[in-house]
């Protein structure tokens, strides 16, 4: 099997192997009603009901080229999905949850969603502009993005802590990929790990007390995939990481939002490597 969705049980430590299958997926979703996962693969969009766990498609209409930058909004009602069908490059659109005609949200590409606001009414995600990668918001209301940091490395994975206060991400900008966040406002960024790991993909757990992530090794470039990472839990009390799970994966293992709404397990994907099938 190619992909494995798994489920992790914060207080055992047990994984739980939800869905194997030979195709690519990635980047589970949790929705917030705590009875399935949202995937993709191979462009489209996957619902996973977990009672019955199997690929179950969702309809976005003309947006087949589904990248792994997807979440559910905080009411469960809306799917967003990052697509290059339109527009040759990634770009955010938002539809039904059940499926329907995605609206498109962000006027700039390629733009790579991440992040949505608590209360439902901001999207955060990665852009490259002019002066490179930088993180952005904009309203589901309407306007225009909101330019909240960028320059001298790259951005990656924003994510709202669960009062809205915060965006985290990933960042190079010191020379070393650690996490970081920024008051979601705009402020001053706060370096959150320093360590000779590579730390990508914050996701702050509902209760506001730690942020689980994705560690590659020392001196690995970007993120790819079918590499030998690392899940990590940051305590913010203590600021002590903790090792949860070694495995083959990277690139699709938890690129997005992926605890369970009461916090008590998350999902992620692990692989075998492409030969072995």
């Amino acid at each position: 099997m190619r992909s494995a969705l798994c489920i992790y049980e914060i207080a055992t430590g047990t994984v739980e192997e939800v869905l194997a299958t030979p195709r690519l997926i990635e980047a589970p979703n949790w929705t917030p009603d705590g009875v399935a996962l949202i995937v993709n693969g191979d462009g489209r969009m996957f619902r996973v009901p977990l009672e019955a766990p199997d690929l179950v498609p969702i309809d976005t209409s003309h947006a087949i080229n589904c990248n792994n930058d997807h979440g559910v909004s905080p009411d469960g009602e809306r799917l967003v999905i990052s697509d290059s069908t339109d527009t040759g490059q990634s770009c955010i659109w938002v539809l039904p949850i059940a499926g329907g005609i995605p609206e498109r949200i962000t006027g700039q590409v390629p733009s790579w969603w991440h992040g949505w606001s608590p209360d439902g009414s901001t999207l955060a995600y990665v852009g490259r502009r002019d002066d490179g990668f930088g993180i952005y918001t904009i309203s589901l209301a309407g306007g225009d993005e909101e330019h909240l940091i960028s320059g001298g490395g790259h951005y990656d994975g924003p994510d709202y802590s669960p009062d809205g206060a915060f965006i985290w991400f990933n960042s190079d900008r010191t020379g070393s990929m650690d996490l970081w966040r920024i008051p979601a406002a705009g402020g001053e960024p706060q370096q959150m790990t320093r360590d000779d790991r590579a730390n990508w993909f914050p996701h702050p757990a509902p209760d506001g007390r730690s942020v689980l992530y994705l560690s590659y090794a020392p001196r690995t470039e970007g993120h790819p995939r079918d590499r030998d990472v690392e899940l990590r839990l940051l305590d913010l009390a203590d600021q002590s990481v903790r090792t949860l799970l070694s495995l083959f994966g990277g690139q699709g293992t938890i690129n997005v939002p992926c605890w369970s709404p009461d916090g008590s397990r998350f999902a992620f994907v692990r692989y075998q490597p492409a030969e072995a099938n």
